[in-house]
């Protein structure tokens, strides 16, 4: 039973601190359930008993109680009950929003999970449409403790729609550690994409400080509340750019009491074999092209030959003939099903059993299945699939095509021209799998290759954050592992740092096998400061034309300074400045400045942080190479020698989204230094 909503109140904060006091006796209480369970006589054998025992063992780290962490950030009063005839005025209700559900002794709900369909007009309701809400309610906290609200009486007319101050506050609030959920700041535009359904995919384009990140996130954990049974048996992944960026992000869901999602990059996913080389970018754009898929089809397939030879099984003093036409037709049926070349092999020969049952049920005899089966591992039989349809190692498939010019040149012709044939065949070719210095664009080809082969296991929703670096072939590795799934596809054109980014979210869907996914686009900007958004804006029309600028919510303009440096002193000087402030502070530089920033940072006794690092009270401060600095945020940002980073590409555009990035990467303050003149692009 829900609080009365128009209850007096003497003394409105103690009231809902008490509340908050309540609402966590009451999660302790859950827990303490749950730990009490005693299931030694519910469980038939000790596979179940371990089965059960580690959901137990979920469902209690899933009721921990973060005493930093609000347990909720928000209150609902419904003018009335849900489902009541609004004619005869029944009373609402009043429901408090947070991170998960908590429930009382009787199980009456005291905390209602912010993706309950109850809660969601705390996102979406404004004076416009208020949804049957008289009054929402936001909450301060500091650390743990409730320590404000702020009210919004949305069906009075009289009162006028105000910024809510704790809502900029709680935007604004120093970073330190990992990221945190955005889960009591989630804007209606960000909401409609975060409840959006499990069966449609949709890539979502944001600037920097959308939020993109943060949505993909939460969309993740509404749909394991929304489709909990279905996600549980087939699986979730989220896919991060670096081990640097799952890091920042990887308490993110636990925090929302989802514990289960796997994280991953795209090497992880495709780490067939050991990375120890890498391409020049001529080559990486080559292998990374989406013909690549055909040219392995190609040199898979023509390991298929026609049979030349009957096959003839001796079964006890009988002699079965299978003419080599008759076997071809088998081979033709198999090719014309388009199914996996692994899976056409082990149908081959029960095929071939099959005609040979034909024969002897013909003769008189009545076979069963084991006879088949038996005839299937014939020698002969297998002596003829060895030949005919022989297996294939999807690694020294590979390895054949980027070693042998006249292998690849057969497959390629008409695909590939001349010069692209040279750019990605090896000077010096490997000996073997194990020998060869594999790059990450190889072992996306051999990811290919092994789904032509057998197929991939496909999961039930995958999120792709920073998408926009991805070559066609990537995309194609991770469509593979949601093929009857759905995808969450997360990025911004203008952050493509890569020489095969993304040119349009169209073909990124495409390639991704998911052509019929929406395409968002956020454009408020809830974390960069007006002032460094408008900056770093300068840079859009060399870098992504046609995209739409990111235009800053923040009422606080922001910390903005561009100041010419004469060394790395100066540098250091301008972090010391920024590391009185509270908060994290990132100091990025092309990567090739980086030791001598690190020197100078030592020398002058400042302790540093490497990215992926956690930020603690004492080291609030990381040293950051421009190419690792994508999806990372900090308090205060100094950016060293912008030219610098753009030199650092090989090519001018790919250098100037470099430094898009690296310049959209503070919270609430940006010092730009530099000794070298700035990019001619950012004076315009």
């Amino acid at each position: 039973m829900s609080t009365p909503a128009h209850d007096p109140l003497d003394d409105p904060l103690a009231r809902e601190r008490a509340h908050l006091a309540a609402s966590r006796a009451a999660l302790r209480a859950m827990r303490e359930d749950v730990e009490a369970l005693d299931i030694r006589d519910v469980t038939a054998n000790w596979v179940n008993a371990e089965v059960l025992t580690r959901q137990i063992d979920e469902r209690i780290k899933a009721l921990a109680d973060l005493s930093d962490t609000p347990l909720f950030f928000g209150r609902l009063d419904y003018l009335h009950a849900p489902g009541a005839d609004r004619a005869e005025g029944a009373g609402g209700e009043r429901f408090y929003i947070g991170r998960r559900h908590v429930h009382d002794a009787d199980g009456d709900p005291m905390v209602i999970d912010w993706r309950a369909p109850v809660s969601q007009p705390f996102y979406r309701a404004s004076k416009k449409n208020p949804m049957d809400v008289g009054l929402r309610r936001r909450f301060g906290y500091t650390g743990g403790d409730l320590t404000a609200y702020e009210d919004e009486h949305l069906s009075d007319p009289a009162e006028a729609a105000t910024t809510s101050k704790l809502l900029q506050r709680e935007i604004e609030r120093p970073r330190v550690g990992p990221m945190r959920d955005i889960v009591a700041t989630i804007q209606p535009e960000q909401d409609e994409i975060v409840r959006s359904g499990l069966s449609g995919t949709v890539c979502v384009q944001g600037g920097p400080g959308t939020g993109k990140t943060a949505v993909g996130l939460h969309r993740v954990a509404y749909l394991l509340y929304a489709h909990r049974e279905r996600l549980a048996r087939t699986g979730t992944l989220v896919i991060g750019p670096n081990r640097s960026f799952l890091h920042y992000i990887e308490q993110v869901l636990p925090a929302l009491g989802e514990l289960t999602v796997r994280q991953a990059t795209v090497d992880d996913l495709v780490a067939h074999v050991e990375v120890r080389g890498t391409d020049e970018a001529a080559a990486a754009i080559v292998k990374g092209d989406a013909r690549m898929a055909e040219v392995l089809r190609r040199a898979l397939y023509a390991h298929v030959t026609p049979p030349t030879e009957p096959v003839v099984v001796v079964r006890g003093s009988r002699r079965w003939r299978i003419p080599a036409y008759e076997l071809e037709e088998i081979v033709r049926e198999l090719l014309d099903r388009d199914i996996r070349y692994g899976a056409a092999r082990e149908a081959l020969p029960q095929r071939i059993a099959h005609a040979v049952l034909v024969r002897m049920e013909q003769a008189g005899e009545a076979p069963d299945d084991r006879v088949q089966d038996a005839v299937a591992r014939n020698s002969a039989v297998k002596a003829a699939v060895k030949a005919v349809w022989p297996a294939v190692d999807p690694a020294k498939l590979v390895l054949r095509l980027l070693s042998d010019p006249e292998f690849l040149a057969e497959h390629a012709a008409g695909i590939l021209d001349e010069d692209e044939q040279k750019t990605i065949l090896w000077t010096r070719p490997a000996r073997s799998v194990r020998s060869a210095k594999w790059s990450a664009a190889d072992a996306v080809l051999i990811d290919e290759a092994a789904d032509l082969i057998q197929r991939t296991h496909s999961l039930g929703h995958v999120v792709l954050d920073e998408a926009q670096d991805l070559s066609p072939m990537q995309y194609r590795a991770v469509g593979r592992r949601c093929t009857t799934g759905s995808a969450t596809v997360l990025g911004d054109l203008a952050q493509g740092t890569t020489p095969w980014a993304t040119r349009s979210w169209t073909e990124a869907l495409a390639h991704l096998g998911k052509p019929e996914g929406a395409v968002e686009e956020l454009t408020a900007g809830f974390r960069v400061p007006t002032d460094v958004i408008a900056y770093a804006s300068r840079l859009l029309p060399h870098i992504a034309p046609g995209l739409t600028p990111v235009a800053s919510v923040r009422e606080n303009p922001g910390f903005f300074e561009v100041r010419t440096a004469t060394g790395a002193a100066d540098v250091v000087d301008a972090c010391a400045r920024l590391l009185r402030n509270e908060g994290s502070t990132g100091l990025i530089a092309a990567d090739a400045r980086i030791p001598e920033l690190a020197e100078a940072l030592t020398a002058a006794g400042i302790s540093y942080l490497a990215p992926g690092e956690e930020t603690t009270r004492e080291t609030r401060l990381t040293l950051v190479p421009a190419s690792l600095a994508k999806g990372l945020e900090y308090d205060y940002v100094v950016l060293d020698e912008p030219q610098a980073v753009v030199d650092g590409e090989p090519d001018e555009r790919t250098g100037l989204r470099r430094l898009y990035v690296a310049l959209t990467r503070a919270v609430s303050g940006l010092i730009v230094t530099h000794a070298a003149p700035l990019p001619a692009q950012l004076a315009e």
